[in-house]
């Protein structure tokens, strides 16, 4: 990647001080997150992705999860203490966000959301999310994204 390729994501990190590695291939919105890990030669478990919810309350919530896995929004919604949550709609990701479907991150968002991780990631040595751009992951250690998004561990799978 070239030096001037830099997302939001890698600058906010930049500014604090964290460690990651940039990855990135060509953009494609229909690659799912699975074909990603395939791309980046990574283990599935590895790669995770972003997703945004509206609970009962109205508050938004962001839960990452591995990408071969879907997030369960009973157990999603035990974590957030709401009665249900469900999945705002692709069209509402941008205003809500600043991000794209596909380029979703959960460091840098325009506001800042509770956010939770599948608990496996605490487990691991290196985890890849979006760098906010379709087209664009960053690798770093799971503590230093759990920090840099403010994400708490859950069963969220």
């Amino acid at each position: 990647m070239k030096k001037e390729e830099k997302t939001n994501v890698m600058r906010l990190l930049d500014g604090r001080k964290v460690g990651y590695t940039s990855h990135s291939y060509e953009p494609d919105p229909t690659k799912t997150g699975v074909e990603i890990a395939g791309i980046l030669g990574e283990k599935e478990e590895n790669v995770f992705k972003t997703l945004v919810t509206r609970g009962r309350s109205g508050a938004y919530y962001v839960f990452v999860v591995p990408v071969a896995e879907e997030l369960d929004l009973k157990k999603a919604a035990k974590a957030a203490g709401e009665k249900s949550v469900e999945m705002i709609k692709q069209k509402e990701l941008l205003p809500l966000t600043g991000y794209v479907h596909g380029g979703c991150s959960p460091i840098g968002m325009k506001k800042p959301f509770p956010t939770f991780i599948h608990e496996t990631a605490a487990g691991l040595d290196k985890i890849f999310v979006s760098a906010g751009k379709v087209g664009f992951q960053i690798e770093l250690a799971s503590a230093d994204l759990m920090a840099a998004s403010g994400a708490k561990p859950a069963n969220l799978v």
